[in-house]
């Protein structure tokens, strides 16, 4: 089902996306901060759903779908670096910045900062050429809630 996308993800110089596929593939990223730990939890599955909710308008049942969807695409892809340039090519500097909102409202939903979370945030930010005091900026704002 996601060969296609996956495909075109890897591609040498990735096209913009359809809608549909830079949702799969922000979805995927949301889903792969909350693995990075090794405890995918609950708080970190209801946080992705909302960050979906919110950025596409979408209702629960919907969003919990689509993060179903994301989860499968998540563990078919080879890399972090694929997701990122194409939603990099795909979405403006402000909204890659609320990417980096959301992905912070993960990291920090279920209350533990670690390393390979932290790691992952300095990595995928720098892919998404958002900068270290932006990240931070993003950080701050979701942590004040």
């Amino acid at each position: 089902m996601f060969q296609d996308l996956l495909r075109r993800l890897t591609a040498p110089e990735p096209q913009t996306l359809p809608d549909l596929d830079a949702r799969l593939a922000l979805g995927a990223l949301l889903v792969r901060i909350a693995r990075t730990d090794g405890d995918y939890a609950d708080v970190e599955i209801a946080q992705i759903d909302q960050a979906l909710m919110k950025r596409y308008g979408l209702s629960a049942v919907d969003a919990a779908a689509l993060r179903a969807e994301c989860e499968t695409l998540e563990a078919e892809a080879p890399d972090t670096v694929r997701f990122t340039r194409a939603i990099k090519a795909a979405v403006s500097y402000d909204n890659r910045f609320s990417v980096i909102e959301a992905l912070w409202s993960v990291v920090l939903a279920d209350g533990v900062r670690d390393d390979e979370e932290d790691s992952m945030m300095r990595m995928t930010a720098s892919l998404l050429g958002v900068s270290d005091q932006d990240s931070h900026r993003a950080r701050l704002k979701v942590a004040a809630g």
